[in-house]
């Protein structure tokens, strides 16, 4: 039976996707499966308007929710510092200048391109999402690119230098996420078919299971 093969739609601003991706990378490392990460701009970046006009409960109730499941499934958990994404939490405003997203989105495409991209992406958001302080700074990007075996040098420069080419490959993912069905992350595609959220995971496995999906 081949290796068969998924692609998750993913962001670094999301805390879902941090929930989903450890769990993602353990699939891999049980199952005879790969899953290429295909990293998205944030909707604070495709929608800027998106916080203003969405219902005034969604932001409380998913800071909320988001927190609880980390408690539910044992993951460590804490407010970014910084957030990805500059923005006014009281007035919902997205900041003109964004100093965080777009390196981090190239890197992450950057590291894709090399098959390593949802390893960085687990080890990325263990730091934002998991309570290191100032993450952007000193080593701590460069140390998750190790443990995601990358150089991470070689990745820096490219976002740097191929950065044009690196976004259009990133509007790529995004139009492929819609073509699927979805347009939210995290959202595994596996044949064609979208399984939205980090409480799709299961489901997930059980059609993969369907199609012949093997331990390792």
């Amino acid at each position: 039976m081949p290796t068969l093969s998924a692609d998750v739609f993913w962001s670094f601003r999301s805390p879902y996707s941090y929930l989903a991706t450890r769990r993602y990378r353990a699939l891999t490392q049980e199952y005879d499966l790969t899953i290429t990460l295909r990293p998205v701009y944030p909707l604070a970046i495709r929608r800027p308007d998106f916080f203003e006009t969405n219902h005034p409960n969604w932001l409380g109730y998913t800071m909320r929710d988001f927190v609880r499941v980390a408690q539910y499934l044992g993951i460590p958990v804490a407010p970014p510092r910084p957030d990805p994404i500059a923005q006014n939490m009281l007035t919902r405003q997205i900041a003109a200048d964004q100093p965080y997203i777009f390196r981090l989105t190239r890197l992450g495409q950057a590291a894709a391109r090399r098959g390593a991209g949802l390893a960085f992406a687990d080890e990325v958001s263990r730091l934002i999402w998991g309570g290191t302080e100032n993450w952007h700074e000193g080593d701590h990007l460069a140390g998750a690119a190790a443990r995601a075996g990358l150089d991470f040098a070689q990745i820096e420069a490219e976002a740097a230098t191929d950065a044009e080419a690196l976004d259009a490959e990133i509007a790529a993912n995004q139009q492929a996420l819609e073509k699927a069905g979805h347009w939210g992350v995290p959202t595994l595609v596996f044949d064609g078919e979208p399984f939205f959220g980090q409480d799709r995971i299961d489901l997930a496995v059980w059609r993969m299971k369907q199609a012949g999906l093997e331990s390792r």
